[in-house]
């Protein structure tokens, strides 16, 4: 792989670890209100930085000035909570006709990890979500979906999860919510002996109303995942999903019905895991400038690349559809370092992925992708620190140039 570039833009600590052993805050999900110019930052407040010491989630919410975010306080969202029940995995996402956001996460009992539920076979998360009218500064009620969504289905789920992340409505109108569970496939006696994590999407055709769940992504082990809306054959909506595996490299599908079945993931050795991978995030982004896509930095023809199956990636279609993708991910092959932003021009083919943008260098984990397509900027929100990438959620804004702003960044990856 080529040398990356680096980001030399100031971030903004949105929340810090307050003390080594203590209170920590993780698992961060970013959402961009267009109308109101308004970002809502979520994490989980956790007593360590376990898993299973979640609390209750927390907001705070931004307006955009100009290039820049004027931030205010850290809320609790204590909203978002059922009793004997932590909170965890904010998942968030606007639908635009009603102005509404739907806030999804998930309610787990007590201290009970997801290595127990996997171990014993027995569920303890419940689907759950929140509504504001007023772009998060008010929530209603907390809503437990998990009979509406999952049902008598739930006895095959060991466990299960949202996001984390962002959920996107589709041009149909669709909200799609990410998810994953651990589905059991055999039993032997009292005790499952086959359980796989397998992504899916949570989705709503009635503007939120009503919650359902598409099939598993498989046979490949698929875990936490993000969705991104790009244009197939014909001009015809294409979702993509990029998905958390532990086999070293990402896994990327494609659905071409709205997210309810997907094709069978393929790994990309361009985007690498670290060991035991790590949550990433996607974003369907419109440039304000287009650059003729024909031809690399140099000028010299783009090289051929391999087509998914069933889909068509005709320049002139991706021309007209005028969409990238844009993910963020640790780096490292290793360990998680060294938070990169990578760029996809041409979203339908696998080798077009550009090499990592490094927007942290250091220790660094989860992250969450946003876009201002208005002013022709993305948004970051991640995990990093000095010595672990669990000690403050950092944001970023940055435009798709300065990602592209180097030859490097601009030509496939080796």
């Amino acid at each position: 792989m080529e040398e990356a570039s680096s980001c030399s833009l100031n971030s903004t600590t949105l929340f810090q670890q307050e003390d080594a052993k203590g209170i920590t805050y993780r698992i961060p999900a970013l959402l961009y209100i267009p109308p109101s110019c308004t970002f809502l930052a979520f994490a989980e407040k956790r007593s360590t930085v376990k898993d299973e010491d979640a609390l209750y989630l927390v907001l705070r919410r931004g307006v955009m000035r100009g290039r820049s975010v004027q931030w205010g306080p850290l809320q609790p969202l204590l909203e978002a909570t059922l009793p004997g029940h932590r909170t965890m995995n904010p998942c968030p996402v606007w639908e635009q006709n009603t102005g509404r956001v739907y806030l999804f996460f998930l309610c787990v009992q007590a201290h009970v990890t997801e290595r127990c539920q996997i171990m014993w076979g027995k569920n303890a998360c419940r689907l759950c979500f929140l509504c504001s009218e007023d772009a998060g500064c008010s929530w209603g009620e907390v809503k437990d979906l998990t009979e509406e969504v999952i049902g008598s289905e739930v006895k095959h789920w060991a466990t299960f999860a949202v996001g984390p992340g962002h959920g996107i409505q589709l041009q149909s109108g669709r909200l799609i919510i990410p998810a994953y569970a651990y589905y059991i496939s055999h039993w032997f006696f009292c005790f499952p002996c086959s359980v796989k994590p397998h992504s899916l999407m949570i989705y709503s055709d009635d503007l939120g109303v009503t919650w359902h769940h598409g099939k598993f992504i498989g046979p490949q082990k698929t875990g936490e995942c993000q969705v991104a809306e790009v244009t197939g054959r014909a001009g015809n909506p294409v979702l993509y999903c990029s998905a958390r595996t532990p086999n070293r490299f990402r896994a990327e599908a494609f659905s071409c019905d709205c997210g309810d079945y997907f094709q069978k993931p393929t790994l990309n050795p361009q985007l690498r895991e670290p060991r035991y991978g790590c949550q990433g995030s996607v974003v369907s982004f419109r440039p304000l400038k287009m650059p003729d896509i024909r031809q690399d930095p140099s000028g010299k023809d783009s090289p051929t690349t391999q087509k998914y199956p069933l889909l068509d990636s005709s320049l002139e279609a991706e021309e007209g559809a005028g969409r990238w993708l844009f993910y963020s991910h640790p780096t490292s092959k290793k360990h998680r370092l060294n938070l990169g932003i990578y760029c996809n021009r041409n979203p339908l083919e696998v080798t077009c992925w550009s090499c990592p943008w490094i927007l942290r260098y250091g220790p660094c984990g989860y992250s969450d992708l946003a876009v201002v397509e208005e002013q022709g900027l993305l948004a970051c929100l991640f995990e990093c620190g000095k010595e672990h990438g669990y000690e403050q959620i950092d944001f970023c804004l940055f435009s798709d140039q300065e990602v592209l702003s180097c030859d490097d960044c601009t030509s496939p990856m080796n």
